[in-house]
């Protein structure tokens, strides 16, 4: 459920703009393009001309897997072999002996995007509970919350 949204100012656009061009190395967004504000029930949402392409979560900017479709970032990546697929896009939280590759970059608590390994296309956003390097060597247990995936409600709420 969206409500509340408002059209954001040039400095906001451009701090939103900002943050996430500092996370993935790309400028997503411009004050040219019409950016509004919504709140929903699990975060903010940011469109940007009309489609959900951003959110914020827990203070943190990012974008939605539609948006990492739009943009297509190379950081912030963790990438999951084709077994956890299925679960991914139903929601589930990723577990490291289902971690294939990730960005050395990610930190505890970034949020990250997660790619399958045959196509490397974005299954889902989520946020990571350990570092790039220790997703890297595996282990066990749950890894990274996952907060948003396809097929859930954000993503259905932009199909046309």
């Amino acid at each position: 459920m969206i409500r509340k949204r408002k059209r954001l100012r040039a400095k906001e656009v451009k701090a939103y703009s900002e943050e996430l061009g500092a996370q993935l190395d790309l400028p997503p967004f411009t004050v040219d393009d019409a950016v509004d504000l919504a709140e929903s029930s699990e975060f903010n949402v940011i469109f940007v001309n009309g489609e959900i392409l951003a959110m914020v979560y827990e203070g943190k900017t990012f974008l939605t897997v539609r948006g990492l479709l739009r943009y297509k970032p190379q950081r912030k990546f963790v990438t999951v072999d084709m077994g956890a697929v299925p679960y991914v896009r139903n929601g589930a939280d990723i577990m490291a002996p289902g971690i294939v590759d990730a960005d050395a970059g990610i930190k505890e608590g970034d949020m990250v995007w997660i790619r399958d390994i045959k196509n490397l296309v974005p299954l889902a956003v989520g946020v990571s509970a350990v570092s790039g390097e220790e997703l890297r060597k595996g282990g066990k247990g749950k890894v990274i919350r996952t907060i948003h995936n396809v097929g859930d409600k954000l993503w259905k709420s932009d199909e046309k």
